[in-house]
């Protein structure tokens, strides 16, 4: 999916692998770049997620991200994970 970027959201998933049920808390200073996000998962604000080392995150099923959390690379969030507040993530979350 991609939407015209907005003052505060940017989203840039192909639409075929953003799945339903997307919850964006806020959308301030938020910047979603991934390879895929799956169904029912949960994003906060001031959220990072995009490319670094070759590749963007794909992200699981029902995957809860809090805000400030920042994630790159070619790296894989499990089904239900749930990624604290301003956490760094850059290696692949069961």
């Amino acid at each position: 999916m991609y939407l015209h970027p907005l003052s505060t959201l940017y989203i840039n998933v192909p639409s075929e692998r953003f799945d339903a049920g997307i919850i964006i808390q806020h959308g301030f200073a938020t910047i979603i770049t991934a390879e895929s996000v799956g169904m029912l998962s949960d994003f906060g604000q001031q959220i990072t997620i995009g490319f670094n080392k070759g590749g963007k995150p794909t992200i699981g099923n029902f995957v809860s991200i809090s805000a400030g959390a920042k994630l790159a690379g070619p790296i894989t969030i499990g089904d239900y994970a749930v990624l604290g507040m301003y956490s760094s993530v850059v290696k692949d979350v069961p």
